[in-house]
């Protein structure tokens, strides 16, 4: 069947490509009044928190939206640094994990998912690239907690979604170029228009470069992303979009600690290879038919394929060695990902009266081939500065292809929202998702299996108006994450089931003067059960039986203090505990972790921002704060709190031209965004400027 579906959905792609019209499946995008000036948008509805009309002030739900205007004008030229400036989620990215979040206590791309347009792109090995940077798109939607009933499994923590800026049949056309500091250039264009009598076009491209402000870094990056659309008779429309992406990330694996903290005269260093290799290549197609087959029934079904190869070549391991004054380097990792996923969503919405109902069937094929050249062989020392970084041909371990896998998932869900009156709002949901896992050792046959791998997930909210701008909301649901990435589930992690997390959730938002103000306020406690734990009888054994608990508060605002003034905040409490969890110590032995906290995630983290607007001017100065993490569940050692400041002063020369410069870490702050280990420190930029010209017509 698996072979089939392969063969069937891309040849259904080339066929409805075929006629002409390439198009981004999304909705209809409304542009709102005072998008530019900030806000929590609580009056659009939120496509990742319900796939049905429902607004994020009426959502029973932790949701947040970020529009292409805010996330311009505060200089974010990347999708990481925009989301972190959202409630409560915080960097945890390496190069191995690609793009990497924590949310609500639970951390990393099994447990937050990263999506573009509603279509995710399953984790393999652990990591997930794409998207990377905010060009081409409308608004990037956050939704916190469990959210399996709207987006599958891997939901714990968070779901993010990058949505597409729509192509639209009236011309537009912008161009942007930017200079900047760690020897940085960049570029993007994003044109639409009319196609024909019925269809209209969009086009968006961007290539950037940077040294990051390390020596050897030498990070590249480019995409194309171009969708259409058409009429193809009344009530139908057909859209499709096709992408092209290639990431070439910083080459920097991390900066060793000196005597367990960070070192200033190091942080310039690069300790990776001369010819280190870093890169991501994804492409995308996708085509969508929508059919408004009655006034009150929409019945669509999209089709997409997605392709992604990586490919590292790195040492990556660094311990700096006080007593000879060196670096001693080890692990030189080669590892390559073929991922090819091809995947098809038929989807029913219906509306009578004040109900509202959703329900769909996705099914999706998987192939992932993962290459290395373990047991990753290798070593030498180098002086801690002026050193010849050599090369990483030195180690004589071979690649070889390590094991590949097929997996074919098929989910089913439905969701439900009930207008009892103009003041409740009752929503309800479940999805039931279904994998299939055939593991190929490419080594040893003895270590080929299957696994078939079962979930179900329940969400019921309320939503209750205490007046027409503000809503008080209640939800419980449940989620699950895989205990590994489920493409790479090796024969020992086979036997083990899904991950189940059980939420409950309560908030209050509201908009006041007409949106002068919005705020919002969320409490929730999420319980998850069947962590990986090692057996209290047999350290060396692993058995499902760890458990965690977190819970907490998150707050946010947006508020026009005067006709020329905007205050936008945030703040994340989150306690996050191992109720019960057994590592393996020395000699065999096992060591409880119950009661620590979990790797990388902080207590406290909070984020504002305070902008100003005159006729042509507008300036606007940022903080953001990390409270202190620590770099493994043992939390034996830990990574500073740090806090940011960044600004940036935006010039309306004409209706046309905008001249923006961005300041960034102004305090010149050193700081560890994570850890890579326990003897290195990924460091954050240091302080530099960015000039950038956006030109609209």
């Amino acid at each position: 069947m698996k072979t089939t579906l392969l063969r069937a959905l891309p040849a259904t792609i080339g066929l409805l490509c075929a006629t002409g019209a390439f198009a981004q499946a999304v909705p209809t995008v409304t542009i709102h009044a005072g998008a530019g000036d900030g806000g929590l948008a609580l009056d659009r509805p939120n496509s990742t928190g319900s796939r049905l009309d429902i607004s994020t002030l009426d959502l029973p739900a932790s949701a947040e939206t970020l529009n292409a205007a805010t996330i311009a004008a505060r200089g974010d030229l990347s999708v990481k640094d925009a989301v972190t400036r959202t409630t409560g989620l915080t960097d945890s990215s390496s190069p191995g994990s690609g793009i990497s979040y924590s949310a609500r206590g639970f951390n990393g791309n099994s447990s937050v998912a990263l999506l573009e347009n509603g279509q995710r792109l399953l984790v393999g090995s652990g990591t997930a690239t794409y998207p990377s940077d905010p060009w081409g798109y409308d608004t990037i939607e956050v939704l916190r907690g469990p959210g399996s009933v709207v987006h599958g499994s891997g939901t714990t923590g968070a779901i993010i979604n990058a949505v597409r800026k729509a192509p639209r049949r009236e011309a537009s056309l912008e161009v942007m170029g930017g200079v900047g500091g760690g020897q940085a250039l960049r570029a993007g264009v994003g044109a639409t228009g009319a196609l024909g009598e019925q269809g209209a076009f969009r086009i968006d491209a961007y290539a950037g470069r940077s040294d990051g402000f390390i020596e050897r870094g030498e990070a590249r990056h480019g995409k194309i992303l171009t969708s259409m659309t058409t009429t193809l008779a009344p009530g139908v429309t057909l859209s499709a979009q096709l992408d092209h992406a290639e990431q070439e990330p910083v080459r920097y694996f991390g900066t060793p600690l000196v005597n367990g903290a960070l070192a200033e005269q190091l942080r310039d260093e690069n300790y990776n290879a001369g010819d280190a290799v870093l890169r991501y290549v994804d492409d995308k197609a996708v085509a969508r038919l929508d059919w408004q087959a009655a006034p009150n029934l929409a019945i669509s079904n999209e089709l997409a394929y997605f392709k992604a190869r990586r490919d590292w070549r790195n040492i990556e391991s660094y311990a700096y060695d006080p007593v000879r004054n060196v670096v001693d380097r080890s692990d030189y990792i080669g590892i390559r990902h073929n991922q090819e996923q091809t995947a098809n969503r038929l989807e029913a919405r219906y509306q009578h009266g004040a109900n509202q109902i959703v329900a769909g069937w996705e099914v999706s094929t998987i192939n992932f081939r993962h290459t290395n050249n373990a047991p990753y062989g290798g070593a030498s020392t180098v002086a801690p500065t002026g050193f010849d970084p050599g090369s990483f041909s030195d180690t004589t371990d071979a690649f070889v292809p390590n094991f590949a896998t097929d997996t074919l998932t098929h989910a089913f869900y439905v969701e439900d929202a009930y207008r009892v009156n103009e003041r409740l709002l009752l929503t309800a949901g479940a999805r039931h998702d279904r994998y299939k896992v055939d593991f190929q050792d490419l080594r040893a046959a003895s270590g080929n299996h299957n696994a078939t791998l079962r979930s179900t997930a329940v969400r019921l909210g309320a939503s209750w108006k205490l007046d027409p701008s503000t809503s008080l909301y209640g939800q419980v649901s449940t989620g699950s994450d895989p205990v590994t990435s489920l493409l790479s589930m090796n024969l020992a992690n086979s036997r083990f089931k899904l991950t189940d997390a059980r939420q409950v959730e309560a908030g209050i938002k509201g908009v006041l003067d007409g949106g002068a103000a919005e705020w919002t306020a969320a409490l929730y406690r999420i319980e998850k059960d069947d962590i990986i734990t090692r057996d209290p009888d047999n350290a060396a054994i692993s058995r499902q039986g760890g458990s965690q608990t977190s819970q907490g508060a998150e707050v946010s605002a947006s508020v026009r203090l005067a006709q020329a003034w905007r205050i936008e905040g945030n703040l994340a409490y989150t306690q996050a505990k191992f109720d019960a969890l057994l590592e393996s110590g020395a000699g065999g032995s096992s060591i409880s972790r119950a009661g620590n906290r979990p790797a990388d995630v902080p207590k406290l983290s909070s984020n504002l921002w305070l902008t100003y607007r005159t006729a042509g001017w507008r300036t606007s100065t940022g903080l953001r704060y990390v409270g202190e993490r620590f770099i493994s569940n043992a939390n034996t050692q830990t990574l500073p709190a740090y806090t940011t400041l960044d600004a940036s002063i935006g010039w309306t020369v004409n209706r046309n031209v905008q001249v923006q410069l961005n300041l960034r870490n102004l305090t010149d702050r050193l700081y560890a965004i994570t850890s890579y280990g326990p003897t290195q420190s990924l460091l954050g930029d240091e302080r530099h400027a960015e000039l950038t010209v956006h030109w609209r017509y």
